[in-house]
């Protein structure tokens, strides 16, 4: 398994669509119309800046849901996505906050999506939800029955939690690939917009070093070429939002930046 087959691209800069808040969440403002022109206005800023694909996730919905979302979440999450689809021309993948694999697949079924991630997808972690345990067995049972070749993307020590047990990061890599069969991984810093560590990352690479290899936070176009000498992607979305504050609209001339900045590296 490469990048390339999941995305069409040896490297890759995946821009972040940070959808606001959707029906029946704490922050849930009344209007669709609303979410869905942040969200398009947000993915043609990607597509403009040079960004190689979307990932879609719920973070407007704090506090996010340990176990399933709201099927009106999962309505929404379908309704925008493929609206991105049809209006900007790159892959597109999704995440349900928390770690709800089987609602991302569903919306990427329902829409065309290449790619879901999935917070955890082994062991258990201990974060603000409380206890977030894998569901990998049902997670790839319901992609066999679905019948589509939609990649998983899994976290290995998720940001914004700590594995309840200690493990050792090669070992969480290594069984997301070998035991839970994971498309790819992603290596995260502490929390949203944190520095992924170097040093986990070449972990994780000489523990996998066939498995595609994601950057999940804190890339930067002074960081991008050092991180992509070690991975092959990295997810952006804090840096790449207008003055680097997440809450904003993405800026394209930051995504372009960045991507300037990977360029040297991408093969």
């Amino acid at each position: 398994m490469s990048l390339h087959a999941i995305l069409g691209v040896p490297r890759a800069i995946i821009g972040m669509v940070h959808l606001r808040a959707l029906p029946g969440s704490p922050r849930w403002a009344g209007s669709m119309r609303a979410v869905l022109d942040a969200a398009l206005a947000d993915g043609r800023a990607l597509a403009e800046g040079g960004a190689d694909a979307l990932l879609v996730e719920n973070h407007g919905d704090v506090p996010f849901s340990a176990a399933r979302v709201d099927a009106a979440t999962v309505a929404a999450m379908a309704v925008v996505v493929a609206a991105l689809r049809e209006a900007v021309p790159l892959p597109a993948g999704v995440n349900v906050l928390k770690t709800d694999a089987l609602s991302a697949l569903a919306v990427a079924a329902a829409t065309g999506a290449r790619f879901v991630r999935v917070n955890v997808h082994v062991g258990a972690v201990v974060a603000d939800q409380g206890l977030l345990v894998s569901g990998a067995h049902d997670t790839l049972r319901y992609r066999r029955l679905l019948g589509l070749d939609i990649k998983i993307l899994a976290d290995v020590q998720a940001k914004h939690g700590m594995p309840l047990a200690p493990i050792p990061i090669e070992q969480e890599a290594r069984d997301s690939i070998s035991r839970a069969l994971a498309d790819g991984l992603v290596v995260s810093g502490a929390a949203t917009g944190e520095p992924t560590p170097l040093g986990d990352l070449k972990r994780v690479r000489g523990a996998v070093p066939d498995a595609p290899l994601l950057v999940g936070s804190g890339a930067t176009p002074d960081t991008a070429a050092e991180l992509l000498s070690i991975a092959d992607g990295l997810i952006v979305g804090t840096a790449v939002k207008r003055d680097g504050i997440l809450a904003n609209p993405v800026d394209p001339q930051r995504v372009r930046r960045l991507v300037e900045a990977a360029r040297g590296s991408r093969g």
